[in-house]
């Protein structure tokens, strides 16, 4: 279990106190480098991402798989926040924790006393980590949302990717939301390097807009220098294949991002046996190329119809052309490289059903990992951490019956 042995964050104490994905991940990482996670859970259903790997739209699996990842290496305790007698257990756990995350609504946390103005008497070491949709501040500030809305929609990543009239797709379960994790880890580890300096904790927040906005960085840095942006409604024409994807005869796609230069696409078009083209003075000579770009366009189309992806990419991968397979979600299951790369590990308990968990993306040599754990059950751990606050066996019974758990 996480908090045992010799790791970064063994003797570290952390409470999620939270639900979905952003914030409630920033303690997975934690959790996986030895910090000692409970997880506070609503009882009955607990945190609602427990059901998302069984909705409508979701792959069939005969197993929670996303819960089994995500959930990993925490205990869980089931708390009823509406009553004091749960508050006050939470409010005990918060004088010894030494991370607090949380995305509960703002005024969920009035509410319930658990603001950070509410917790930080409690504990000054806390780091109280906050995230929300659309920051602290502001007119939005109060509202909810997910990351398909703050982190997508509204920094203008949906808006953008996309063919030219075309209707934006909707983002995938999570698209936002785990690189928004690994922020709220970064800003929780650079708060308690802060708290070895000084001693004292402190509140860390950032929210799903911003971190939307930050990976539209390259765009949004233009708009906020009101930059000319082009007009998609006419029709520009098309300079270059690389910004096209081309279909194999097993209906995959290749994507010739990559290849940037004229040598490059010289070498694509021997590799693919069509040095006729090097022959024709429209695609042969360099100057010529980019007006007949529409043309040479549609002469690979053809040529890479007549062989499987598979096909192609070894072909040029054995003559060097850096050419990239679009590959499926299922494909990353045996790709070499995610395995070479520990990307997707085995779990190192024996009763996580998944024979891989995918792994959060942060390397650092010399550093142990604890390795993935099964996720929790609701509340499977409320009577071990109740004894361990020092609650008695009939104590527990009574709050259980009294409706606090």
């Amino acid at each position: 279990m996480a908090g045992d042995g010799d790791y970064l964050f063994s003797g570290f104490k952390v409470l999620d106190v939270g639900t979905w994905i952003a914030g409630p991940v920033a303690t997975t990482i934690l959790g996986d480098f030895g910090a000692s996670v409970i997880k506070v859970e609503t009882p009955g259903a607990g945190d609602p991402y427990r059901a998302l790997a069984n909705g409508p739209l979701s792959p069939e699996a005969p197993m929670n798989y996303m819960w089994l990842a995500d959930g990993r290496n925490k205990r869980s305790i089931a708390l009823n926040l509406k009553t004091q007698e749960a508050r006050d257990i939470l409010l005990q756990l918060v004088r010894d924790c030494d991370v607090y995350v949380t995305n509960q609504p703002f005024a969920t946390r009035r509410a319930f006393g658990l603001t950070y103005e509410d917790l930080a008497p409690l504990n000054e070491r806390m780091i109280y980590a906050s995230l929300t949709a659309y920051g602290e501040e502001g007119p939005d500030a109060e509202l909810e949302g997910f990351d398909g809305v703050a982190w997508w929609a509204r920094t203008g990543l949906m808006d953008l990717v996309r063919s030219q009239d075309a209707t934006p797709g909707m983002s995938v379960p999570g698209m936002g939301d785990h690189p928004t994790a690994v922020a709220v880890y970064a800003m929780i580890v650079t708060a308690l390097m802060n708290r070895e300096r000084t001693g004292k904790g402190t509140r860390v927040h950032t929210s799903l807009l911003a971190n939307g906005v930050w990976a539209n960085l390259c765009y949004a840095q233009a708009a906020m220098v009101e930059a000319e942006f082009p007009d998609r409604t006419v029709v520009r024409p098309l300079v270059s294949p690389n910004r096209v994807l081309f279909e194999t005869s097993d209906d995959r796609l290749l994507q010739l991002y990559m290849v940037r230069t004229h040598a490059e696409l010289d070498a694509l078009l021997i590799a693919a046996g069509r040095e006729d083209l090097l022959a024709d003075p429209r695609f042969g000579d360099h100057a010529a190329r980019p007006q007949h770009a529409p043309e040479l366009v549609e002469e690979l189309k053809a040529t890479l119809r007549q062989r499987t992806a598979a096909e192609w990419m070894r072909i040029f991968r054995e003559n060097g052309v850096p050419v990239t397979p679009v590959a499926q979600t299922q494909d990353l299951l045996h790709d070499p490289q995610v395995h070479a790369n520990r990307m997707a590990v085995p779990p190192s308990d024996p009763s996580v059903v998944a024979p891989l968990i995918v792994n959060h993306p942060l390397n650092i040599d010399g550093l142990a990992r604890v390795g993935p754990t099964r996720a929790p059950e609701v509340g499977e751990h409320t009577t071990e951490v109740l004894t361990e606050l020092g609650f008695s066996t009939d104590q527990v019974a009574g709050l259980r019956a009294r409706g606090a758990l």
